[in-house]
């Protein structure tokens, strides 16, 4: 197994080759996709947890002085999520996508910066903050209009059709992954004959089992982080660069490959 750590053309031509050669190729993503959109980590200095506490589910549930809390906090990332773009990493992904290069996107974010790029098949392991959802019938709505109204009235909202509890369409700390989303994400996983983890700590499980997954059943793992991660020992190719420069770089050398078999044919 080749693991090494490619800061140069190396090793990035040999990603566009893996990427030429692959059959089923999937994306799974963490925060770290995002913080070139201007959204901070949730574990760095500047992000959530360092300014808040936690809010668990069952304190969600069962107080609503907690609930108060919890659409205090999720409204203000509410509004760094309205005033993100997509980054190049994004729109890299996008193409790759819609080029048949890749097969879908597994990401740990709740931004819905992946659907804003482009990106059609993407599985939300932990849910979206774009939405609202009512716990007792269901029911789904934007954010927008919610949030506003919390921030408007200063109390947290109850479903207008149940008078349920209203909470954004994520999965807090407690509250069970979907369950569904998570089988989906594993049999891509199963099925991929290339993984790129991406911006990822590949801290948190079940999440972090998806790369480790794929691994296990065949695939080529690419990790391209800023820092060490857990999964480092079973990558086939290490990369600490910044993403939006690191899949522009990879994205171009594919992009004159192409070029390269295109003129060669003619």
């Amino acid at each position: 197994m080749m693991k090494k750590n490619f800061e140069s053309e190396e090793g990035l031509q040999l990603v566009v080759n893996w990427l030429s050669e692959s059959q089923c190729a999937v994306a799974f993503t963490g925060a770290g996709i995002s913080t070139e959109s201007g959204i901070p980590d949730f574990r760095s200095p500047g992000g959530v947890w360092s300014k808040n506490r936690t809010v668990y589910f069952d304190e969600f549930l069962n107080s609503e002085e907690d609930r108060y809390e919890y659409w205090r906090q999720k409204s203000q990332t509410h509004i760094e999520f309205e005033a993100a773009s997509p980054n190049r990493a994004h729109q890299v992904l996008a193409q790759w996508e819609d080029s048949g290069r890749i097969d879908g996107v597994v990401t740990q974010n709740i931004d819905g910066l992946h659907q804003q790029a482009g990106n059609k098949y993407v599985l939300e392991l932990h849910g979206t903050a774009r939405e609202i959802s009512c716990l007792g019938c269901e029911r789904r709505w934007a954010a927008d209009f919610w949030v506003q109204k919390f921030l408007t009235e200063d109390r947290v909202p109850h479903c207008p059709e149940c008078a349920g509890l209203l909470k954004h369409a994520t999965v807090s700390f407690g509250q069970a992954m979907p369950e569904l989303i998570v089988e989906e994400s594993m049999k891509l996983a199963q099925q991929a004959d290339l993984c790129f983890a991406l911006g990822s700590s590949l801290l948190v499980y079940p999440a972090a089992g998806i790369p480790e997954f794929a691994k296990k059943h065949g695939a080529r793992l690419v990790i391209i982080n800023r820092t060490e991660t857990p999964l480092d020992h079973l990558a086939d190719l290490i990369i600490r660069e910044p993403l939006g420069e690191t899949l522009t770089r990879i994205n171009d050398l594919l992009m004159q490959r192409i070029d390269a078999e295109h003129s060669g044919e003619s």
